[in-house]
């Protein structure tokens, strides 16, 4: 265990963890009224909850640290199998909740198997490609994790949950982009797909129907939102109004008035506008930087791992926390629909925060295992 400590990447540690105490905080300020007003329970319910997430995230994290990259894509099928049924089941046995069928209830917890995917999805096909490495010239070898992929989006689509769809499609795009297929057969997938959207455009256009569901379009509030602050445009209007109140330092800690139940669920979709209502804008700036600074720290140790393997891990993990920091603060903005996509480290869910940590964990032990090998060589 002392040679795993040794080689994990401690820069991006440190910030992962201080990221992870800011939004511990930051889930207690913006929850703590909503979880007393409107749940009628303590208002530390949600807090006590993620600290217990987070609690059970360290301690997978021991768990999986330990163990090579190579056996979690071995037993990553089995992954895919059943958290691929578990999609299926859910559009017939699961309840709606906030319009969308996306969750097992079990009463004391909720299991979001979409959240699951992605992560498993991104162990999967980085061992394919590196199983297939030498037959990735044929076309059903490329193609079969796309076809995959495209089946549990599929799925997905279904339930409806857009944000998660948009997700999952760029995490399989990019990994398919980044493995050792050849150029040609990328071309050729690339613009293959690209004339499929155009028709598959094209029909739904010409049947008179739309590519989203109406609630999700009467979210599309980017010009003038505050106009329609009793309709469509009260979600993002508040935001906007609580990203304006904070200013460039803040209102202070806790002291948000936009989570007085103006802020929907004040605590997963919009945590980032109450950070800035009370730490202020330069707050908001420097959480963005350190979100930068952590994808960065990934792709450098995707880039320095001695296998595709390893490389692809990291690149998937990567467009994975990109894509949910992206469509988070775009639906903030009103730049695209709300569609309940956590923001990372910060917003409150267990789903998320497990899935979360596991695919950090991955991008350690990818760096775990090149400086196992770089002292290996050094000591031969």
């Amino acid at each position: 265990m002392k040679k795993v400590i040794k080689h994990i990447d401690k820069p991006l540690l440190l910030v992962t963890v201080f990221l992870f105490i800011v939004g511990l905080i930051m889930v207690f300020s913006s929850s703590n009224v909503t979880a007393y007003m409107s749940k009628a329970v303590s208002p530390y319910n949600y807090f006590i909850k993620q600290s217990v997430f987070l609690f059970l995230g360290f301690l997978l994290f021991l768990f999986m640290i330990r163990f090579n990259t190579k056996l979690y894509g071995m037993v990553s099928w089995i992954g895919i199998l059943g958290v691929g049924a578990s999609l299926a089941i859910l559009l017939v046995m699961g309840q709606a909740k906030n319009q969308a069928v996306s969750w097992f209830d079990f009463g004391v917890f909720s299991f979001q198997p979409s959240e699951f995917i992605k992560v498993i999805m991104i162990v999967w096909m980085a061992r394919y490609y590196e199983m297939h490495e030498k037959r990735l010239n044929r076309y059903g070898t490329s193609l079969f994790p796309l076809l995959v992929g495209g089946a549990l989006t599929f799925l997905i689509l279904l339930q409806p949950d857009l944000g998660t769809s948009i997700i999952f499609v760029a995490i399989v795009g990019s990994l398919f982009l980044s493995s050792p297929i050849s150029r040609e057969i990328k071309n050729q997938i690339i613009f293959g797909c690209f004339g499929l959207v155009l028709v598959v455009v094209f029909v739904i256009v010409g049947s008179g129907k739309t590519l989203i569901y109406e609630r999700q379009l009467e979210r599309l509030n980017f010009r003038d939102p505050c106009s329609r602050l009793l309709t469509t445009g009260n979600q993002v209007c508040n935001g906007y109004i609580a990203i304006n109140n904070g200013g460039l330092t803040g209102v202070g800690l806790g002291n948000s008035t936009q989570k007085y139940l103006y802020l929907p669920e004040p605590y997963t979709d919009f945590i980032f506008a109450v950070i800035v209502e009370e730490l202020g804008v330069i707050t908001g700036i420097i959480i963005i930087l350190l979100y930068i600074f952590v994808l960065y720290r990934i792709l450098y140790i995707g880039k320095k791992s001695y296998t595709n393997r390893g490389a692809l891990i990291c690149y998937g993990v990567a467009v994975y926390i990109f894509c949910h920091i992206a469509v988070n603060l775009m639906g903030l903005f009103g730049l695209i629909p709300m569609t309940g996509v956590p923001l990372p480290f910060m917003s409150y869910g267990g789903s998320f925060t497990i899935c979360l940590i596991a695919a950090l964990t991955l991008v350690q032990r990818v760096s775990v295992e090149t400086g196992l090998r770089k002292e290996a060589k050094k000591s031969s």
